[in-house]
């Protein structure tokens, strides 16, 4: 468990601190499917750009008298199906990738919004409640998680 979260013994009880923990592991499982989606979409951006820019090279300019030049020197060099297999399966793990991002964000939005719709059960004592906003500043400046809203 975070240390910062087990310094909330007075404010919070276990099962609070439980849902602050899982709220934070979704967080940054989120984060990281973020992080490695927008990596591989701009990978896939400048490998295409390039595989594009060496078929312009090696293909189009050289055969642009004639289609079927063209087609016959892109068929004949092998170099041209492994780099479209590359280029194309980075293209599916950026899409995966985002699959999985989104569902990610959305079960950290779920939990999240359960803590906050749940928030008069968790903090019950007149004390809890008053102090309860020091626990989502805390989770605001840590981890970067809004308990105050609802909206993202």
């Amino acid at each position: 468990m975070e240390s910062s979260i087990k310094m909330l013994d007075e404010r919070t009880d276990q099962a609070t601190r439980k849902m602050l923990q899982k709220v934070v592991e979704r967080k940054r499982k989120f984060d990281n499917f973020k992080r490695r989606h927008l990596y591989v979409m701009w990978a896939t951006v400048f490998i295409t750009f390039f595989y594009l820019l060496y078929i312009n090279q090696t293909v189009i300019e050289p055969y642009s008298y004639s289609f079927a030049a063209m087609f016959s020197a892109y068929v004949n060099n092998s170099a041209n199906l492994y780099l479209i297999v590359f280029t194309v399966g980075l293209y599916g793990l950026m899409n995966l990738l985002k699959a999985k991002r989104e569902k990610a964000e959305k079960e950290y939005h779920a939990l999240r919004c359960e803590i906050i719709d749940k928030s008069k059960d968790l903090w019950k004592k007149e004390e809890e409640w008053k102090n309860r906003h020091l626990v989502f500043d805390m989770m605001k400046a840590n981890y970067d998680i809004n308990l105050f809203h609802e909206n993202k």
